[in-house]
């Protein structure tokens, strides 16, 4: 995501440790905690259409605030324009999850969810690349530095670090707001819209849903964590001369260069670095569009069992390994993170009936832990490192494979 690309390039801007690097994430994901149940309150008020056009304006408006943000150089205009854009993606998540999920028959819901999940997931993919290329090529000074600099070389310094943040997200703003227009034309089948029965306190009676909460506040956690700090955990690796040593990998890296008509020509290593946290959200595509179709013959959780398992497995990997290994088998959870979001959330939802609006903004709210985990694997960073650190990221994924075990004994029994 653009959210992680600018992680990095804010630390050095404004000199954070990487507990403070991580409040960042708590900005965006904090959105999810305060706006999903009115959202979904707000669903059953105007509707799945108009929810979703709401929560694309939202997003919009939240990506032109960071044109203000990177003019004056305010940490706090950034938190809010990351604040916005995250409530926008918090009503449209309310609006459309559930709305995916009750287009067919219950059995089938973490199929199609999985597989609508996949092509969200071909813009986040992409976002790493435009991120690398367009907000961490060049080199970013800190305070101390912009100091030693004359007046003329700070003004065209300050104009070039505002163009290399405005213009990414003038585009996302613009591309998201033509895609308001589409849905503003569209006829889509209603389902039950203006719904005003049951309550949240209701929802949470069912057990399956209280458990799915917790999942998706793992879930969404362990991924951001990781995420969050791909290039810097790369950079402590120092994998970057193995990276130019190698043919295959610059040829990769070049190559993705080109298609956004850049150049890695003396760009910063963290450009370099940053392109390769593409396999990372690609990974996720590329499982949800599998995962959509095993999941047509296999139990849900089952797949989502063998899926957590195999993200610790991955991570293990990469904690107990150095240089290549190291970064290749920590970009590997992003494969097995693909079905987790979708097949959680339509096995919280499975059997609640018309309590799906309310359910759906608690299983949204639960996307708060993206806020609370990566603060606490950064400030367990800053204490024992990163490879360490990844024990909390463990634990999250291990609640994930309980969460799974239940529902598998809950078919049996």
């Amino acid at each position: 995501m653009l959210v992680d690309s600018l992680i990095p390039r804010l630390r050095e801007l404004f000199t954070l440790t990487y507990f403070q690097a991580g409040l960042v994430q708590f900005a965006f994901f904090g959105a999810y905690f305060v706006l999903s149940v009115p959202a979904s309150y707000l669903l059953t008020k105007i509707g799945y259409k108009r929810g979703i056009i709401l929560g694309l304006a939202t997003m919009a408006t939240g990506c032109l605030l960071f044109y203000p943000a990177a003019s004056y150089r305010v940490f706090g205009i950034f938190m809010l324009a990351y604040f916005v854009l995250a409530g926008g993606m918090t009503i449209l998540q309310v609006a459309a999850n559930p709305y995916v999920a009750v287009l067919g028959s219950e059995s089938s819901a973490s199929s199609r969810l999985n597989l609508s999940q996949a092509f969200n997931s071909l813009g986040t993919a992409i976002a790493p690349a435009v991120g690398a290329l367009f907000l961490l090529s060049d080199k970013v000074l800190n305070s101390g530095s912009i100091e030693a600099l004359s007046e003329v070389e700070k003004t065209s310094y300050y104009a070039s670090e505002a163009s290399a943040v405005q213009m990414p997200f003038l585009g996302l703003a613009a591309f998201i707001g033509a895609i308001a227009i589409v849905f503003l034309v569209v006829q889509l089948p209603k389902l039950i819209e203006n719904n005003h029965t049951g309550t949240y306190l209701e929802a949470m009676k069912n057990k399956g849903l209280r458990l799915g909460v917790m999942g998706i506040f793992f879930y969404v956690g362990a991924e951001v964590a990781i995420g969050s700090y791909l290039v810097n955990y790369f950079l402590e690796l120092n994998v970057i001369e193995s990276i130019r040593n190698s043919d295959a990998l610059m040829g990769v890296a070049n190559t993705v260069a080109t298609v956004f008509s850049r150049s890695l020509e003396g760009a910063d290593d963290k450009a370099l670095l940053g392109i390769f946290v593409i396999c990372y959200w690609s990974g996720a595509m590329i499982g949800r569009f599998i995962g959509a179709g095993v999941m047509k013959y296999i139990q849900p959780a089952k797949v989502l069992v063998f899926f957590s398992g195999l993200a610790i497995a991955s991570i293990v990997i990469s904690m107990s390994s150095t240089g290549l290994v190291a970064m290749w088998s920590i970009l590997a959870v992003g494969l097995f993170n693909s079905i987790m979001f979708p097949t959680i959330f339509t096995l919280s939802i499975d059997g609640i009936g018309d309590l799906k609006p309310k359910a759906s903004g608690l299983l949204c709210t639960a996307i708060v832990g993206g806020a609370i985990i990566p603060p606490l694997y950064g400030l367990l960073t800053d204490f024992v490192g990163f490879q360490v650190a990844y024990l909390l990221v463990i634990a999250c994924y291990g609640y994930i494979l309980y969460f799974a075990s239940t529902k598998i004994n809950a078919k049996l029994s």
